[in-house]
């Protein structure tokens, strides 16, 4: 319920779209869905996640999926 919340609280600078890409990795949706989805191509989910993950300061080999369901 108050995942977004949560996460727009730690993360303040995620714009909406970004926001909606954690929804939809919260939701298990893999990249063809999600692409489908939010009206952009495979490539274009591919740089929105490696931008999310900068964002969130992620380590090189962590995964933004898993740290997104375990959130």
């Amino acid at each position: 319920g108050d995942f977004l919340s949560r996460l727009t609280d730690q993360f303040q600078d995620l714009s909406p779209n970004e926001q909606k890409l954690c929804a939809f990795l919260r939701l298990n949706l893999n990249t063809k869905d999600v692409s489908n989805l939010m009206g952009i191509s495979l490539r274009g989910v591919e740089v929105a996640r490696y931008r999310l993950r900068k964002k969130l300061e992620l380590e090189k080999g962590q995964n933004l999926s898993k740290f997104i369901l375990e959130y």
